[in-house]
């Protein structure tokens, strides 16, 4: 659980992709990971496995630009049947 005020540990891209990597063709534990790069987050390697490299990018708010063209296209037509309902 977050505690107010907390301030949460950001990696770079290239920090992440080599997590990844150490993990997925080095076969590397996540302890060795840790100890070697300094990052603890698991959830992050489910993620990926389950959404590609767009698993791995920052989405806490709702930034339009991380949207995949799946998502854009249901938001548009979401907002055009919006727009005929009316």
């Amino acid at each position: 659980m977050t505690i107010k005020g907390q301030k949460f540990k950001t990696y770079s891209e290239e920090l992440k992709l080599e997590a990844i990597r150490l993990h997925v063709e080095e076969k590397w534990t996540y302890r060795q990971i840790n100890d070697h790069l300094g990052i603890q987050d698991k959830d992050r390697m489910r993620k990926y496995r389950e959404q590609g490299e767009f698993g791995l990018l920052d989405q806490r708010g709702r930034r339009k630009e991380y949207l995949d063209q799946e998502r854009y296209v249901q938001q548009l037509k979401r907002e055009k049947n919006d727009m005929f309902s009316s």
